[in-house]
């Protein structure tokens, strides 16, 4: 039986976390106080200043075993670890504790640029990275023309890449990540930033890799939908510690009751969130036509969404919408404010309320998620709150119901009329 190419023992990392009081005056006795506070190892103590000083652990006592060929999703909300995991995995940082073992060639894309030098060209970058990961000159040029193509960006091969924008940068790093053939290839969230043909060109990539060529994948996403499609197994980090490894789909359903949790009626909850400095979601509402607040209803039933919204600063031209998740994570509709027809004005500040009345929802029966987002006039997130509304769509019934109707068809039921024409 051969050995697993990445083996994870008992792996913890820590960081310490300083917290800035109010100045004020600092005597000697106050310095070599801390001092010895210090030598006693504790936790939280002063560092001089009033300032104080604290032990975070991102990972505590992490342990599982990666076999060559396997498509592995890392899941959890933000600050469960994952990154951190990931930056160990690629020994960008070291750990506080414990041991890997890694049996062949780490590729990694953490984030945009990792690990390009921003003055070099695309051309330049290409033979560096494959440098890097200890391949001759020979292998890197007999792999130059696919990297070249899958990342689109001949005109731009002898441009330095400071001068590229994100997806460009992101288009780039991915296929050099994925064409010069590592053992394991690491994947971080990063390629949210590339549109959405690049991202199921990438995604088509990763499969023919671990797949096609048995070579091993770390996939990190908050999209369920998509780790379910390209895993076969997950692991879900939670507070630094694994809660569950196992197959995909299992891992999945568990992640996402952790994040719904047991909710009776609708409770706004601000989770898995980016932004909300500038302008921030501060209440979601799903209710009936007549304005009774719902966690059920019945499949075409008319719905209303009711969301309120806090500027801290003026916002030229903003836009703002709400995103349907299934119970996977996968969206399947987002209802933004320019498809509703809204009037906005080009500068607003202060607190808005946004209501939309939705005729007839199509869902199919189910479990689904409300994620509410505001962006500016350039599509730049402000505010985007993930699964923070719950709710339930019921089969209809009776005399006018169509029992036929699963959710195993699909996703959105779209009510159509045929008629017989000529040929």
């Amino acid at each position: 039986m051969s050995s697993p190419i990445i083996t994870v023992e008992n792996l913890s990392k820590s960081y310490r976390l300083q917290h800035q009081a109010r100045e004020r005056y600092t005597a000697l006795r106050d310095v070599l106080t801390d001092k010895v506070k210090g030598l006693f190892g504790n936790r939280k103590s002063e560092i001089g200043n009033g300032n104080t000083e604290e032990e975070f652990w991102a990972l505590k006592d992490v342990s599982f075993e990666i076999k060559q060929g396997e498509v592995v999703g890392i899941i959890g909300r933000n600050g469960a670890g994952k990154s951190t995991l990931l930056k160990i995995l690629s020994r960008i940082t070291e750990p506080t504790s414990g041991r890997i073992t890694l049996r062949g060639r780490v590729a990694s894309l953490l984030e945009v640029g990792t690990g390009f030098h921003p003055e070099l060209t695309g051309r330049e970058n290409i033979f560096l990275n494959g440098a890097i990961l200890g391949m001759t000159r020979a292998e890197v040029r007999s792999k130059f023309d696919e990297i070249v193509a899958f990342a689109e960006v001949e005109k731009f091969l002898d441009t330095p890449v400071k001068r590229y924008s994100s997806g460009m940068y992101v288009r780039l790093a991915f296929a050099v990540a994925a064409h010069l053939e590592p053992e394991i290839l690491v994947v971080d969230e990063v390629l949210a930033v590339g549109d959405a043909a690049f991202q199921q060109k990438c995604l088509g990539k990763m499969k023919d890799v671990s797949q096609g060529q048995g070579r091993t994948v770390l996939f990190v996403s908050h999209n369920m939908g998509v780790v379910r499609d390209l895993c076969g197994r997950a692991i879900f980090l939670h507070d630094g510690r694994v809660t569950k490894d196992g197959p995909c789909q299992e891992v999945v359903s568990a992640y996402m009751q952790s994040t719904s949790g047991q909710q009776a009626q609708p409770q706004w909850r601000r989770t898995e969130e980016k932004g909300g400095t500038v302008a921030a979601v501060t209440e979601l509402s799903l209710m009936s036509a007549d304005g009774r607040h719902i966690s059920e209803l019945v499949m075409g039933d008319p719905v209303r969404l009711e969301m309120k919204i806090a500027f801290n600063a003026d916002v030229a031209a903003p836009q703002f919408g709400v995103q349907v998740h299934a119970i996977d994570g996968m969206p399947i509709l987002d209802l933004r404010t320019r498809h509703l027809g809204l009037e906005l004005p080009r500068a607003m500040a202060g607190p808005l309320v946004l209501r939309a009345d939705i005729a007839a929802f199509g869902l199919y029966p189910g479990d689904y998620y409300l994620s509410p987002w505001v962006t500016d006039s350039s599509g730049r997130d402000l505010d985007w709150v993930q699964y923070s509304l719950k709710f339930t769509v019921l089969p209809r019934t009776g005399p006018h119901g169509d029992m036929r109707l699963s959710f195993n068809w699909g996703k959105y039921y779209v009510p159509s009329h045929w008629r017989r024409c000529t040929a």
